[in-house]
């Protein structure tokens, strides 16, 4: 192909949903597949778009309201933000996901999402559906409740930075440790505005569990999207949810032009951490080992999938978390608690000494089910370690895949995972 016509995906979707080829630098309104909000985000967003003067719905079938941030809530005046969300899916016909139903980008995953949709979703996060090729980015409440009305809405088509992958992980390597290492590598706004792109012969390596991991990170890089290609394995993906007719192939032209390029060799990876209290503050396993901590979560919408559960199960197979060290495993939606259940994974967990607690974000934004005390030290599988985060900035957060989180909370302190498989 014209290496003047060969397209980015970013550039290729955006073309295909703005009706007009599209390049890098360039606007283009687009039409939007999906826009949802979650119960932090929620409220204001309905706010805005009363306040617009906005009556109806563009499509609300593709409009959905998430009530996964405190679910259950812990407060009345979360309780309250609920029956609004309520009561305006009732008056205008959208889909209401309510407490108990799973995390937000979870359920788009399962659900929802489609290779080649552009997706907006009131919470940064919203990048994680990259990982199935679509063009799914968070933006602020107003602009979603715009998007809610018009069905529409407008980008400046970002610049992309190619991740090639080569080889493959080694015993004790996980995408986290591998989404950790990029970040440490490129920076907190190594990506700004851009869309990361992953490709390479690695790529055939991911299945789209890991994809979802590594895209739900992207933002932490500053990135507008984080994009992988559809192929045979995005398809077996959609298949197992029983949407195997929403797979479409894509992936970028050959020779597209890419603003910069980042090589990572698979092979190479090691247990990777990140440090209080930035997502770049990053360290190998190795290099932390021994330090104490107090408070160990499995789940959230980086690493609350069936595989995880897998994982974090058989490391504590046969194993106690240690007496001093907490352990809170949350599955991120209904499907994924039910098959670990079904496996035998949430035996496993609960006979280890871990707390299940119900699908949804949970500790994670520190609204509750384990908020931190003064000078706690917390490991766990989410994205974000910001000052604060898990409710008390006086606590410190460390970040990890589920390998090291589990050998963690065997030894109490933070542990290589190669060291007890």
């Amino acid at each position: 192909m014209d290496d003047i016509l060969a397209k980015t995906l970013a550039e290729k979707i955006l073309t295909n949903k703005s009706g007009g080829s599209r390049k890098t630098g360039e606007i283009a309104i687009a039409s939007v597949d999906l826009a949802f909000v979650q119960d932090t985000t929620g409220p204001l967003t309905i706010r805005e778009f009363k306040q617009a003067g906005f009556k109806q719905l563009a499509n609300p079938a593709k409009t959905v309201l998430f009530l996964d941030h405190a679910a259950p809530s812990p407060n009345w005046q979360l309780s309250n933000d609920h029956i609004f969300m309520r009561q305006f899916a009732g008056e205008t016909g959208c889909i209401l996901s309510d407490v108990g139903e799973g995390v937000c980008h979870q359920v788009v995953a399962e659900k929802l999402a489609r290779p080649g949709d552009i997706i907006v979703g009131a919470d940064s996060h919203t990048v994680t559906a990259g990982g199935l090729g679509a063009f799914a980015t968070g933006m602020g409440s107003s602009d979603i409740a715009v998007a809610f009305a018009l069905g529409k809405t407008w980008f400046r088509v970002p610049e992309s930075i190619m991740v090639q992958l080569s080889g493959c992980f080694q015993k004790g390597v996980y995408a986290k440790d591998l989404i950790l290492h990029l970040i440490g590598k490129i920076g907190a706004d190594g990506a700004t505005y851009k869309a990361l792109e992953f490709g390479g012969e690695g790529i055939p390596q991911l299945p789209v569990t890991d994809r979802l991991t590594i895209a739900n990170m992207a933002i932490e890089a500053g990135a507008k999207v984080g994009l992988f290609p559809s192929d045979e394995l995005t398809r077996l993906y959609l298949e197992e949810c029983g949407r195997e007719a929403d797979y479409t192939p894509l992936s970028a032209d050959e020779g597209a032009n890419y603003q910069s390029s980042v090589n990572i060799d698979l092979n190479t990876l090691e247990p990777t951490l990140s440090r209080p209290h930035a997502v770049d503050n990053t360290a190998t396993a190795r290099e932390l080992d021994g330090l104490e901590v107090d408070q160990v979560v499995i789940g959230t919408c980086t690493n609350g999938r069936l595989e995880d559960m897998q994982i974090a199960a058989g490391i504590l197979q046969g194993r106690k978390r240690h007496k001093r060290t907490r352990l809170i495993v949350a599955p991120a939606s209904p499907f994924v608690f039910q098959q670990a259940v079904k496996m035998g994974y949430i035996d496993t967990l609960i006979s280890s000494g871990a707390m299940i607690i119900p699908p949804g974000c949970g500790p994670c934004l520190g609204l509750h089910q384990g908020a931190l005390g003064d000078d706690e030290v917390c490991l766990s599988t989410a994205n974000r370690n910001f000052k604060g985060r898990m409710g008390n900035p006086r606590a410190f957060i460390y970040l990890a895949s589920p390998a090291t989180a589990a050998a963690t909370a065997v030894t109490g302190k933070i542990t290589d995972p190669r060291e007890v498989l």
